[in-house]
């Protein structure tokens, strides 16, 4: 009798995950993606009122869950938040403030760099280091976006960072991938949560959006979700240095 082939799974029980960013939006849904799959997931955030009323919901749900109140930019909070090492970690943090480059002040190009690159790439050199320092392979997914890929009205500073994001895991990658460290990104397109709102409540960023968007409907957190499990399990066990679009064809021109 012929041995079939086996699909590799995408559980995730036994595994640590870290997730930043994780209180509201894509960093909630992929903390409850990853504690669904098995994982027990230590969800990051700045805000603690509405990190805790996150991990309290999903550990309400019979999902293994905590807090740990975390600011990116804090480098030595990063550091230490991997005493422990973990077997995943998705980056779900970022900062975007939007403005022609022409009116863009110093101040906001600091902020958002200091978050979206600085603090990306600190997060990514603690988390591998726990890692290789324990001879543990590991999964690190940054949610960096369509914009890494293309350009955007008003988003200029914001597009510079997708973009350095994305060159960085690919030069991580090839420094890690010896040790089984695999890091990856996904790009989703405008994801509807209470920050992009009011984006869509104008009608000419509304009517920009869905010309670009080629499936019709915008993005929705859900959409994230099996993409983050995907690249945290053994089922992407081949996967590193790439991105991941889900962006309903907004690249595909």
């Amino acid at each position: 009798m012929r041995t079939l082939p086996r699909t590799p799974s995408l559980d995730l029980t036994g595994k640590r995950a870290l997730v930043t960013g994780a209180s509201s939006g894509i960093g909630l849904g992929c903390a409850v993606a990853l504690a669904e799959a098995g994982a027990h997931v230590v969800c990051a955030a700045r805000r603690a009122d509405v990190l805790n009323d996150a991990v309290a919901a999903m550990q309400a749900a019979g999902l293994s869950a905590e807090a740990l109140q975390l600011d990116q930019t804090d480098i030595p909070a990063v550091y230490a938040a991997f005493e422990t090492p973990c077997d995943v970690v998705v980056n779900s943090a970022g900062l975007a403030r939007h403005s022609a480059a022409l009116d863009t002040v110093p101040q906001d190009y600091d902020a958002v760099f200091d978050i979206n690159v600085k603090g990306a790439y600190f997060l990514s050199t603690s988390a591998a280091r726990a890692l290789i320092k324990a001879n543990k392979p590991g999964s690190i997914i940054h949610i960096s976006s369509q914009m890494g890929h293309v350009g955007g009205i008003d988003r200029t500073v914001y597009c510079a960072t997708k973009h350095a994001v994305e060159g960085m895991v690919k030069a991580m990658a090839i420094e890690w991938g010896k040790s089984g460290v695999r890091i990856n990104t996904i790009c989703p397109t405008f994801i509807r949560t209470p920050l992009t709102e009011p984006t869509f409540n104008d009608p000419d960023r509304y009517t920009w959006i869905m010309d670009k968007i080629k499936l019709p409907r915008v993005g929705e957190v859900s959409d994230i979700m099996g993409a983050v499990q995907f690249l945290a399990s053994d089922a992407s066990a081949m996967v590193t240095g790439t991105s991941m679009l889900i962006d309903g064809g907004w690249t595909a021109d």
